[in-house]
């Protein structure tokens, strides 16, 4: 009696760490395949800090296209793009450096570089490290003040 007691939990055992193996090849073959990917689901953001805000963006092959609006009063210096996959970076276009808006105003700022070699082709999303650099103040009594942010989208 004993002995078909022992056989019966050893078939079940086996019958369950079988069926929980299929179960584990099935996530890792999902996985593997990008299927459980969580950015594939993230949301597409543009993120400053208080007092500048990206009101809008576009992520293209080759550029970055963003509407900043400044709420602080700030002369922009300078302005780029550190790119996450290749550690990269990319200068906004010389027409916005050294730009001087005043509060409340947006200006629009176009950032290229290689992005298709660095981040792949249009559809796959973009990850990208914001930096901003500013003057507050004039002459001796001027400050030079940085501030990053994020950019995550999908290339168009």
């Amino acid at each position: 009696m004993n002995n078909k007691r022992g056989q019966a939990a050893l078939e079940f055992l086996m019958t369950y760490g079988w069926a929980i193996l299929v179960v584990l090849i099935a996530i890792g073959a999902l996985a593997y395949f990008g299927v459980l990917n969580p950015s594939r689901f993230l949301p597409s953001s543009c993120v400053y800090f208080p007092g500048v805000g990206c009101s809008n963006f576009k992520i293209a092959t080759g550029t970055i296209e963003m509407v900043i609006q400044n709420g602080m009063g700030i002369s922009l210096t300078s302005f780029s793009v550190g790119l996450q996959n290749s550690g990269s970076t990319c200068d906004a276009s010389p027409a916005a450096t050294d730009a001087t808006f005043s509060d409340g105003e947006t200006i629009k700022l176009t950032i290229t570089c290689a992005l298709g070699t660095d981040t792949g082709a249009a559809g796959d999303r973009f990850k990208g490290n914001l930096q901003i650099n500013w003057t507050e103040g004039s002459g001796a009594n001027a400050l030079t003040r940085t501030k990053n942010g994020q950019i995550v989208g999908t290339i168009e």
